[in-house]
């Protein structure tokens, strides 16, 4: 019994020593990992790519929806009335001025003519007549051989048979006219449509059936489009301020993007701007104008404008993912010397391309962060990878010559950005 007791207690005995010899392992081990656990939650400092702030010109470029139209847009109507012989173009081509495109039946208007004609050598011989009464009615009334009364007569017949020679002479020149416009010309060169009236087609001097066939003229081309008045006003105040300038030329350079999506090789310019801004739509109404000789672009397509050459002039700027929009406002975060990180609110102005204009908040040669904002909190050394390239910020002027500063009065120079 007593044996049995003594190998029971040594056994637990042996059992405590290797329990306690486990748990100073256990401990050893687990302040070995709660050391590399530690030394691991200190991570190396996020990098980030860091921008510098300066000041200098950003193009203003701006970009609209537009539609062609002819330089000139001409309905070819006849001027007389009749049964419509043959049509001489073809629908679709380009025609010259005073081409001979349709023909109406000219019969009737050369017998008008003739009947004029000849009323007319009436008249004529009618004043013949009257003149030789006259001269001997003269002669008479001088001799004392007739009444003065008959004198008299004389002379109101001869200026009467004059008024009717003039009056023939309008009724020829008005059937001439007439039997002219039975050949219907091209009042203008350009690009014709289809025929409003087939041969053979009774046609009329109404409003209605009048109308042959129309005339583009495509060459120059025409682009109309719109743009809001608010955004025009405010870019005459920039104008106006200073802020906004154009390039040497003192005007707009208008490209045109086609339907396919390819850039159109002519320039154009701006050559109106409406006065008024339209009530019903709120937008003011801009053309311009392009060279198009070999008719590339047709009257009716849709295409994209874009103005160019105007520019902010010598303003702050920074990258649009370096800001950040809080309950507080738009913020970024600063870099110090040490590259610490600190945030700082800025008022915004407009967002010109991927940059968003700065009126307030940060000054010439600041540093901030353009990458990695989602990385950095409030007193934090990061470490910079790169510097940001400069933003939209144009170089200066070419041959060192200053911009011209736009006028703010003149219509043509006021599109949104």
């Amino acid at each position: 019994m007593s044996v049995f007791r003594f190998s029971a207690c040594t056994r637990l005995m042996a059992a405590l020593g290797v329990a306690t010899l486990l748990a100073a392992s256990l401990s050893g081990c687990a302040t070995d990992s709660s050391g590399q656990e530690t030394a691991a939650a200190a991570p190396p400092p996020p990098e980030i790519v860091a921008f510098a702030v300066r000041h200098g010109d950003i193009p203003l470029n701006m970009t609209f929806m537009g539609q062609t139209a002819g330089s000139r847009e001409v309905e070819v109507r006849a001027r007389v009335g009749g049964i419509l012989l043959r049509r001489n173009y073809e629908e679709g081509r380009p025609v010259r001025r005073g081409d001979l495109m349709f023909e109406i039946d000219p019969a009737p208007y050369q017998a008008a003519l003739e009947q004029a004609q000849g009323a007319l050598g009436q008249a004529e011989a009618t004043l013949e007549q009257a003149k030789r009464d006259a001269a001997r009615m003269e002669t008479l009334y001088k001799g004392d051989v007739v009444a003065k009364k008959d004198f008299d007569d004389a002379k109101t017949t001869l200026a009467s048979a004059t008024a009717a020679v003039d009056t023939a002479k309008g009724k020829v020149r008005e059937a001439s006219l007439n039997l002219e416009w039975t050949k219907v010309t091209a009042p203008i060169s350009g690009l014709t449509s289809k025929e409003a009236r087939s041969e053979g087609s009774l046609i009329t001097t109404t409003s209605d059936g009048s109308l042959l066939t129309t005339i583009n003229r495509v060459d120059p081309l025409y682009v109309n489009f719109s743009m809001s008045g608010q955004e025009t006003l405010r870019l005459r105040k920039q104008m106006a301020e200073g802020k906004v300038v154009l390039g040497r030329e003192g005007d707009f350079v208008v490209r045109l993007t086609l339907p396919d999506g390819a850039d159109y090789k002519e320039p154009g310019r701006i050559n109106f701007t409406d006065t008024q801004v339209d009530p019903t739509t709120g937008v003011v109404k801009v053309r311009a104008e392009f060279k198009n000789p070999d008719g590339a672009v047709l009257p009716g397509q849709f295409v994209r404008v874009r103005l160019e050459g105007a520019r902010y002039k010598d303003v702050l700027s920074v990258p649009q993912g370096a800001v950040l929009n809080t309950q507080q406002g738009a913020m970024v975060w600063a870099l110090d010397e040490k590259n610490q990180v600190a945030p700082r609110p800025v008022v915004l102005g407009e967002a010109v391309g991927n940059d968003y204009l700065i009126e307030k908040g940060l000054s010439e040669g600041e540093r901030i962060v353009a990458e990695g904002v989602i990385k950095v909190r409030p007193g934090l050394t990061v470490r910079v990878r790169e510097d940001a390239p400069a933003t939209g910020a144009a170089q200066p002027p070419q041959n060192g010559e200053a911009p011209q500063k736009a006028d703010a009065a003149a219509p043509a120079k006021e599109p949104r950005s």
